[in-house]
């Protein structure tokens, strides 16, 4: 495995003012061992099937959900499928596997490593938050028998610590503010952390666009774009009007990587409380979405998702935080399937565009690490045996 990056090197800078995620940490998780994978603002896994692209973001979509608030069993539904293959049990017959990140950001660097016993039942037995070399928090199994962890959280006060249980089913950074006063500095440094550990992974909109469901004329609703992005025509129909500044360009963007020519991208209601999406040819011809390629559906929809934001993607941002102090992060499982080379890259080159303004972040995968990794700004990881 070789991890490169493409952008220009780093210049010494002040902290960002928007959480981001910057490390992935597999110890051991599905395919992966002892694995750490930068992050930047556009990264793009590359390699063949089956060298752990999928399961890389899997494990980044499962620490976003836990920082959101989702239970253990929600976010792992089989949890055995994430346990190394050639994991043994120990001597109580139990199996699991630990993922974490760094987040940067105001507080500055902020890491969260989490273990998980998958068997003989699913349970969170350890949590290590920390910042600056202090540990901020800390969980253990004490007990199997209950279905808590034993947690100690940093007080700098008149003890070192709080300890106090957390359930076993729940990521204890996200449960921090409702336990800790803020009392102490050190109360308030912990609290600090954890809100940019919390803000930076629960803005994620996991997509993975299906064609054949976009092709149907979709109901009028909230307009809310779903993760197989379904409802493509709804959410063309309801943004058409709201920014269009930002709709010119995903105009643009669809006649880059559309064949034919593209003077306009529109939703027409059928009367029937359903609309439907069109492409304008300019010459009296529209042609309805249906009829378009896989690779042409996906190309837009994609285009879609990064010229939007939270209020259009079917997401949960941290509602207390300004917008402008937040960062979406858009995973994308298979980023090029479907596509040819032209349209890979007039993605990519979108993409480079989108996260140099700091708004939003894509972690994607893609089969090949050539040509539509070359793109300045890009990091790149090449999971290539």
């Amino acid at each position: 495995m070789t991890v490169s990056s493409l952008a220009a090197p780093a210049q010494a800078e002040a902290r960002p003012d928007r959480p981001g995620a910057t490390e992935l940490r597999l110890a051991a998780f599905a395919a992966h061992r002892r694995a750490r994978f930068p992050l930047g603002p556009l990264t793009l896994f590359a390699g063949p099937s089956g060298s752990g692209k999928t399961a890389a973001l899997r494990a980044y979509e499962a620490l976003a959900r836990l920082g959101g608030g989702a239970a253990l069993g929600e976010v792992f539904p089989d949890p055995v499928a994430c346990v190394p293959e050639r994991a043994r049990p120990d001597a109580q017959r139990r199996r699991g596997f630990r993922i974490g990140c760094t987040v940067d950001g105001p507080e500055g660097p902020v890491r969260l490593e989490v273990a998980v016993q998958a068997e003989p039942e699913l349970r969170i037995v350890g949590e290590r938050l920390t910042a600056g070399g202090v540990t901020l928090l800390e969980t253990a199994l004490r007990d199997p028998g209950r279905r808590v962890v034993q947690a100690a959280w940093h007080t700098a006060g008149s003890s070192p610590v709080t300890r106090g249980p957390l359930p076993d089913d729940r990521l204890g950074t996200a449960l921090l503010p409702l336990r800790v006063a803020g009392r102490t500095d050190g109360e308030r440094r912990v609290l600090a952390a954890a809100e940019q550990m919390v803000v930076a992974l629960r803005s994620v909109y996991a997509c993975d666009p299906s064609p054949r469901r976009m092709r149907a004329a979709t109901p009028l609703g909230a307009g809310r774009l779903l993760r197989g992005c379904d409802n493509l025509a709804e959410v063309l129909w309801r943004t058409r009007s709201e920014c269009g500044h930002r709709y010119a360009h995903l105009v643009t963007a669809v006649r880059a990587g559309c064949a034919g020519p593209v003077t306009d991208v529109l939703a027409e209601p059928l009367g029937d409380g359903t609309v439907r999406a069109l492409l304008d040819r300019g010459d009296g011809v529209r042609t309805h979405l249906g009829l378009l390629g896989d690779g042409e559906l996906r190309y837009l929809a994609l285009a879609l998702v990064l010229l939007t934001g939270p209020g259009v993607l079917e997401v949960d941002p941290a509602g207390e935080v300004p917008a402008a102090l937040q960062t979406l992060t858009v995973l994308a499982d298979g980023l090029d399937r479907g596509l040819d080379v032209r349209q890979a890259g007039e993605l990519v080159r979108l993409a480079a565009r989108m996260c140099e303004r700091g708004h939003i972040r894509l972690v994607g995968a893609v089969g090949d690490a050539v040509p539509v990794c070359e793109e300045p700004g890009v990091t790149v990881v090449d999971l290539t045996p």
